[in-house]
């Protein structure tokens, strides 16, 4: 079959431009949604909330973002892609204005939560329709394609949500918080109304007669994965959200500025490794058929396990603490995002293309079940246990990722191997 680039000519010009708009759209949502993350980390630390409050601004945040992934499933099966990414993009620019236009009295842990379980909302929604839409523009049989489309396109994600922590602190710094916050929706406004203008057609197509029942999966090597996703962001999201920045501020000493740019250079660091994560993997999986696996998301999850104990066991041992933690968490980003890379192929690789929307939201909801335990508890074991108990709590659930990985198929992708399991849709 004829190719252009890494798309196939047989695929629709229509959806090919739609794609890239949608991915647009997402950029500059993901931006936002990192400037925003910490712009409230750093500004309600700085106003004297402790761990466990600052945790609570997110818990919305992460609750809603399950509710989303599994119901706008349902509802870009039925309605199409078109309509929840411009749902999502419209509740951002809602969600930013709250707290733009509020009066400093208003900005109370309530009121917050509210505003950033709509952020959450709008996140997960465009996120969804991105990912889902991948699917689309790639051809089926072109699965080591597949996978360098999906490591880009997460990988330019996660590099922009740091370039978003990077802003967040420099807008913080410059214009404080509501001024920041104005600029932000300015941004997220301006991408959906180009989007609406040149967006021609759907993206995908509808069912309408698609059932909420559905969301939930009957394939077992998706249910696996989900449950494999939900401990692997759990062991992110258990220290880097509240333990780690706080602990560089409070600890270490560090400036808001410090702090919001080395979290933005790693996150940077870390999309660019999961971007490139088909060319560092080539050799370990070409073996095995020439896809990522089910052995090669274990031996990942199993390895991620070694950074955070070693971090845990070099602080105890009263090691420079700054060294630790740099280095440290250098290693277990570039780990974590080849991890997280083989995940978002894998979802794709074993959900057919008629209930890919609901077969991404339900792994999507997975995915923010992970990143709720691990916001609560960062904020509840740092209050308690320091940045300690949140690194024992990061092996613990690595281990727990690597365990059910093993359950995966361990031969290359497609229905075959779906199929030799029962989870053949």
């Amino acid at each position: 079959m004829a190719t252009v680039g890494s798309i196939t000519a047989a695929k629709p010009t229509s959806n090919i431009r739609n794609y890239i708009l949608v991915t647009a759209a997402y950029w500059a949502d993901t931006l936002t949604d990192g400037a925003v993350r910490m712009l409230v980390l750093l500004y309600f630390n700085q106003r004297g909330y402790s761990a466990i409050q600052v945790a609570m601004l997110f818990l919305f945040y992460e609750v809603f973002g399950i509710v989303t992934n599994l119901v706008g499933g349902w509802l870009a099966a039925r309605l199409g892609l078109k309509t929840t990414l411009f749902s999502g993009l419209g509740m951002q620019v809602i969600a930013l204005s709250m707290l733009a236009l509020a009066d400093p009295a208003w900005l109370t842990v309530p009121y917050v939560m509210v505003a950033q379980a709509l952020s959450g909302i709008a996140k997960d929604l465009t996120k969804m329709s991105s990912k889902s839409a991948i699917k689309f523009v790639v051809a089926e049989d072109a699965q080591s394609t597949l996978f360098k489309w999906v490591s880009i396109l997460t990988g330019s994600k996660n590099a922009l949500k740091g370039v978003g922590f990077f802003v967040g602190g420099l807008l913080l710094y410059l214009v404080g918080f509501q001024h920041s916050l104005f600029v932000l929706a300015a941004v997220v406004l301006t991408a959906l109304i180009a989007t609406a203008i040149l967006m021609k057609g759907g993206l995908g197509t509808s069912n309408k007669k698609a059932k909420f029942s559905h969301m939930f999966s009957n394939n077992r090597a998706v249910n696996i994965l989900a449950a494999a996703r939900v401990f692997l962001f759990a062991s992110r999201d258990v220290w880097f959200v509240v333990g780690l920045p706080v602990f560089l501020y409070t600890m270490l000493g560090w400036t808001f500025w410090q702090v919001g740019g080395f979290l933005a250079v790693w996150i940077i660091g870390y999309g660019v490794v999961q971007a490139c994560a088909p060319g560092i993997l080539r050799r370990r999986y070409e073996a095995r058929g020439g896809t990522p696996d089910g052995v090669t998301a274990t031996w990942l999850a199993f390895l991620l396990a070694v950074f955070p104990a070693g971090i845990a066991l070099a602080l105890q041992a009263d090691m420079e603490p700054t060294l630790v933690v740099v280095i440290g968490l250098i290693a277990f980003g570039m780990v974590f995002a080849l991890n997280s890379a083989v995940h978002s192929y894998l979802i794709l690789a074993y959900t057919d293309s008629d209930k890919v929307a609901m077969n991404v939201g339900f792994y999507y909801m997975a995915n923010a079940c992970g990143r709720l335990a691990g916001t609560v508890l960062s904020g509840v074991l740092y209050e308690y246990f320091k940045l300690m108990g949140c690194l024992w709590a990061c092996v613990a659930f690595t281990l727990a990722a690597g365990l059910l990985s093993r359950l995966l198929p361990t031969t290359a992708h497609g229905r075959a191997s779906l199929a030799a399991l029962g989870g053949d849709e």
